[in-house]
């Protein structure tokens, strides 16, 4: 049976580039393409693939929130992170996500398929370039500190991810198929519990804590 890959990246250029390569390769078959988290997870649903190729940075649901839906409820698919970040603070994230690869963006034909039969065996993969100390420090921090964002619950972190975008309450739940009260539930308990009481902070405590891209 071939490896079943999906691709998410909000650049279209990049997830055709990525495609071209992956159909290169023997007993590799691309199913599916994802220009956003949320359609990465719903696809995830529909194909089941072994292993999805994830951008961190993408609209409405982020790479690192998008992965860790998909380690919660889909245990047979694994998700290789694409960045192009190599500090420490991005590898820890994708980590704790459950991302089962850490793959920088400007690696070769050659390291994008190690990563990708490796990940379907049941493997880890970090590229080379990932510096052995941060996996080590990895291994004796996991658990030991807390992110910015873990006071929030995974529904309050996409509620805060899509006002921060500038989506309006009413998008907000079309998207989330949650009622226009929920959301602002939702906005009032995170400011709440962020202590801040303002849209404009709350943009900001996105944009710091890695959930958005500041434009």
């Amino acid at each position: 049976m071939p490896i079943r890959v999906l691709l998410a990246d909000d650049h279209t250029l990049v997830r055709a580039g990525l495609r071209a390569l992956l159909q290169s390769l023997e007993g590799v078959q691309v199913v599916a393409e994802a220009s956003h988290g949320r359609e990465a997870v719903n696809l995830v649903t529909t194909y089941q693939p072994d292993v999805v190729l994830m951008d961190i940075g993408m609209p409405e649901l982020n790479g690192l929130e998008a992965t860790a839906h998909i380690v919660k409820d889909f245990a047979t698919t694994r998700v290789i992170i694409l960045s192009m970040h190599l500090n420490e603070e991005y590898v820890l994230k994708a980590l704790r996500a459950g991302a089962a690869g850490y793959l920088v963006k400007d690696a070769g034909t050659a390291e994008l398929e190690t990563a990708v039969r490796a990940v379907a065996r049941g493997e880890t993969y970090l590229s080379p370039a990932v510096s052995k100390h941060v996996v080590g420090d990895y291994l004796r921090r996991v658990g030991a500190e807390e992110s910015p964002l873990d006071p929030l619950t995974p529904r309050q972190r996409e509620v805060l991810q899509l006002l921060a975008e500038g989506h309006s309450t009413q998008d907000i739940a079309q998207k989330l198929n949650i009622s226009t009260r929920t959301v602002e539930t939702h906005r009032t308990q995170l400011m709440e519990r962020l202590d801040i009481h303002d849209l404009a902070s709350l943009v900001h405590y996105a944009i710091r804590t890695g959930l958005v891209k500041p434009d």
